[in-house]
């Protein structure tokens, strides 16, 4: 999916924000509190010296419209793996193999027919999507593995409701995730634009924010972390 500009122009104005606020450089600003390295297909380390962000950066300070230069290296890039690299897909879920005999769920909107992928007519499709998946997981890794999830939408009932209650339970909230997509992607819609719902709320709380310490705030929605035993989703 090719992300629309406005997605781009929102961490910048995030990422303004910060400076303001900090006093912080905005070239480690947006290193550090945005999603654009990712974005670019640069990869999780987050080295401030990679020669395509220092291009970026390069390229920033010789413009008079930083949006715009943003949003037009992003799409040079679109095509670089930005995304988690997954073992198999299944419907709207996928998974990726972690360290430690572990894998992560990952949820996306692929579903093409107009109503909501996680509504209350599309329970029985996820949960069937969830169930190929762990029969795949059965057959093809160790008997002994944790399933994690990371992500803004174990805050939704609608979501939460696809799981075993023991694995919802484990919840706990992430924070500092400001360079990551399960942050980040509440404000998407399934075609890569902007939910206004979502960033108005943001922008007025961003707005009105006067301790950096205190930027998660504005966010609708926190990064949750959930996990627990293969068996337990077996057994569901």
């Amino acid at each position: 999916m090719v992300y629309a500009k406005a997605f781009f122009d929102l961490q910048l104005q995030f990422a303004h924000k910060v400076t303001a606020l900090s006093g912080l450089p905005l070239a480690y600003v947006l290193l550090k509190y945005t999603n654009l390295y990712i974005r670019f297909g640069l990869g999780r380390d987050f080295h401030p010296a990679h020669p395509t962000w220092q291009a970026y950066l390069a390229g920033l300070q010789d413009t008079h419209d930083q949006r715009d230069w943003t949003y037009r290296f992003y799409l040079t890039r679109a095509a670089a793996l930005a995304g988690p690299p997954v073992v198999a897909a299944f419907g709207c879920f996928s998974y990726a193999l972690w360290r430690g005999d572990r894998i992560r769920l990952h949820f996306q909107n692929t579903d093409t027919e107009g109503h909501s992928s996680l509504g209350v007519a599309c329970v029985g499709q996820r949960r069937a999507d969830l169930t190929a998946l762990f029969q795949h997981v059965k057959q093809t890794l160790p008997e002994r593995v944790q399933v994690v999830g990371v992500s803004w939408l174990y805050n939704l009932e609608a979501y939460r409701r696809l799981f075993p209650v023991s694995y919802v339970a484990t919840t706990r909230v992430l924070s500092d995730r400001f360079q990551s997509m399960p942050l980040w992607g509440q404000f998407l819609n399934r075609y890569g634009g902007l939910k206004e719902t979502m960033t108005r709320p943001f922008l007025a709380r961003l707005e009105q924010q006067a301790r950096v310490e205190r930027l998660h705030e504005c966010f609708p929605f926190q990064v949750l972390t959930v996990e627990a035993p293969v068996q337990e989703f077996y057994d569901f």
